[in-house]
């Protein structure tokens, strides 16, 4: 068989098509992939590791959303704790005054263990409903105090009397230095941790009072039996 001059042999080996011109990108092996994605993980990386304080700008947020969902359980736990120690002491001052106290003329020897019982549970009421009482001051909060730092525009108890004017005005200027929101959200967190320390110390108080007023009560009734065992009529 002629070949024409110039023309390729017919045994020569004739060129093979690479595999990228055939095989799509995502096809490829991974070693092939790494050469050209490399770069783009690494901008990602660079993203995230962007901040001002060594963390993102994501987990920060995260970080102040978890701890102020806490608070306001730990706030919401406190409350039922004390609404629940109302009930209860509300309760028992009520049928002790009802059906004890009709028969303290009859029955003298019921007053040292009812008195002693009363008077717990009075005073648990009391601290029960100090626990659960809001605070709130009626102080106007200038703007200067804010912009000083020696408010927190973020409770409701140092803005609510300012003007609407104002609050905006300090609002806004919060809003433009993300440093100070987080400042002033950290400042938030700790007030709100010395609120529910004073709900959680009364509280405290309340259900110790409580169970010492009852077994108080119990063992002084137990002791008016014993050493007066004619007493029960």
């Amino acid at each position: 068989m002629t070949t024409l001059p110039g023309s390729p042999s017919p045994d020569a080996e004739s060129p093979r098509p690479r595999p990228e011109a055939i095989v799509p990108p995502e096809l490829l092996p991974l070693s092939d992939q790494e050469d050209e994605t490399e770069p783009k993980k690494k901008k990602k990386k660079k993203d995230k590791d962007k901040s001002s304080g060594g963390g993102t700008s994501r987990g920060i947020e995260t970080m102040f959303r978890m701890v102020y969902q806490t608070h306001l359980e730990l706030s919401a736990m406190a409350d039922t704790k004390a609404n629940i120690m109302i009930s209860i002491n509300g309760l028992m001052i009520s049928v002790i005054l009802a059906s004890i106290g009709s028969n303290l003329a009859r029955s003298p020897w019921l007053a040292m263990p009812v008195g002693v019982v009363l008077a717990g549970c009075l005073v648990s009421l009391i601290y029960s409903v100090l626990a659960a009482r809001p605070r709130v001051g009626s102080e106007v909060v200038p703007l200067e105090a804010l912009r000083s730092r020696r408010a927190n525009i973020l409770f409701f108890g140092n803005f609510v009397h300012m003007p609407e004017t104002d609050f905006l005005e300090g609002i806004g200027e919060l809003m433009v230095r993300t440093d100070e929101v987080y400042r002033t959200m950290a400042r938030d967190i700790y007030s709100l941790g010395s609120v529910l320390s004073r709900k959680y110390r009364l509280l405290r108080i309340a259900y110790n009072t409580f169970m010492a007023g009852l077994v108080a009560g119990v063992l002084v009734l137990l002791a008016v039996l014993i050493l007066r065992p004619g007493a029960v009529v």
